[in-house]
């Protein structure tokens, strides 16, 4: 196939590739070759078909594929001898629309090269590690939280009027229409008041309630709630209070302890303790990540595929427009316009995931089938019930499973650039670690 070369521009190229009428019918000839032996046609034995009379049979629904082998091929042929790779999938098209059998067929294809990395020397990079330690304090802290959580209730005084905070043990069918309706009913429900687990208006209006008491509580549901025959409706729940019980303080003890699978009071500070580092260790590596970043951005300088900038740009002006705008779920919303600000963000990512599948590419840094797994069984927990689904999803699904990849691999490179800088550990407070982190947001 003729390959001519009419575009090389920065990293922009564009070839016109003719496949001669001769070479697409010997290509045809040759798969029908091929197939020759397996075919069977009335009046000739097995692979006994004379090849005319294959072609004049078989030869249009071979052509196609036979064209498209070709343009592959040529193209494979083309990066091969090249060196080089496309920043995304080529354009490729048909310049002779009107193309009929026995014309050459000439195609264009265009596409973006990814740009050659400059070797970096990844010693030269000094960088801090923040290491925060759980002191007592902090210990204690979540102890109170953990004893918070466990709370109990004890019996009011009888007569006692329910306040905010309280818990109340209640029957309550609900009716919208003077109907009840199914999934509103409940026996010995325990309602923690002010717990806004019930539909907005519920708690308030059980609050100044005694045990034994009777009352309507009327509300109206949400419209946007998950139940539609329900949404926007007003519903009565007729409740009957039952119990009447005030928060008491958890002691922190053995007992509380076991209440959280740990042996002992001091077993579970040990845990808690380690939790609080490992948080720590996490919060630090995502800082020491931005600095090694930054300190990697200063080094290298190359051409940039301009579509990748491009769509890099546009995926971050999307996604900062849906943070300043939550109430918009969906995407049914104007086009968002990168900004100067964008573009240069978008850069330096194109720039850094550029340089950082370099490195994992001659560092030989692969993502091994167990983390594959690992990463899918954590993104399958987000859909209880459907995990099964979810697997087979990934696994006919080459693009998330690119997604699901490229976290990982990216992390493994960065171990792998960790190994090979300067890193020292420097002691710091939670609260200078936590500063550091905020500071991150707000570059």
């Amino acid at each position: 196939m003729q390959v001519t070369e009419t575009l090389n521009e920065g990293l922009k190229r564009a070839y016109t590739m003719i496949l001669t009428a001769q070479e697409l019918d010997d290509k045809v000839t040759a798969k029908l070759k091929e197939a020759q032996p397996e075919i069977e046609m009335k009046g000739f034995r097995k692979g006994k078909v004379p090849l005319p009379l294959l072609k004049k049979q078989f030869g249009q629904r071979v052509l196609g594929e036979a064209m498209q082998e070709a343009v592959d091929g040529a193209m494979a042929q083309h990066f091969e001898d090249k060196g080089e790779r496309p920043a995304a999938e080529p354009a490729v098209k048909m310049v002779n629309e009107d193309w009929k059998e026995g014309d050459d067929v000439e195609v264009e294809m265009s596409y973006e090269a990814l740009p050659e990395i400059p070797e970096v020397d990844l010693s030269t990079i000094k960088v801090e590690r923040l290491v925060a330690k759980a002191d007592d304090e902090a210990v204690d802290e979540a102890l109170a939280n953990l004893a918070e959580s466990a709370q109990d209730f004890k019996d009011r005084k009888k007569g006692t009027k329910s306040k905010d905070g309280d818990q109340v043990v209640i029957d309550f069918v609900g009716k919208v229409d003077g109907e009840a309706f199914e999934g509103g009913s409940a026996e010995d429900y325990p309602l923690v008041l002010g717990s806004n687990s019930f539909i907005p208006g519920f708690e308030d209006q059980l609050v100044g309630v005694k045990a034994g008491e009777e009352k309507d509580v009327t509300v109206t549901f949400p419209e946007e709630y998950q139940a539609e025959h329900l949404a926007g409706k007003e519903a009565v729940f007729e409740c009957k209070i039952k119990e009447v019980k005030e928060p008491v303080a958890t002691e922190v003890n053995d007992e509380l302890a076991q209440k959280y699978g740990a042996e002992s009071l001091d077993d579970l500070k040990g845990q808690i303790k380690e939790r609080l580092e490992a948080e720590y260790a996490g919060a630090a590596r995502a800082v020491l990540k931005r600095k090694l970043l930054d300190e990697m951005d200063k080094l290298v300088s190359f051409d940039l595929p301009p579509s990748m900038v491009e769509a890099e740009a546009k995926q971050i002006a999307h996604q900062l427009w849906h943070e300043e705008n939550p109430d918009v779920q969906g995407h049914d919303h104007p086009e968002v316009e990168p900004t100067e600000e964008h573009n240069t963000l978008a850069e330096r990512r194109v720039r850094l995931g550029l340089l950082l599948a370099e490195l994992g590419q001659k560092a030989e840094v692969e993502v091994s089938d167990a983390e594959m797994t690992q990463a899918v069984m954590e993104q399958a927990r987000q859909y209880p019930g459907q995990e099964r689904q979810f697997f087979e999803f990934v696994q006919n699904n080459p693009q998330m499973r690119q997604q699901l990849r490229a976290p990982i691999f990216e992390e493994k490179v960065i171990d792998h650039v960790i190994g090979l800088a300067e890193v020292s550990d420097k002691d710091v407070s939670k609260a200078d670690l936590e500063k550091a982190v905020e500071a991150l947001d707000e570059e």
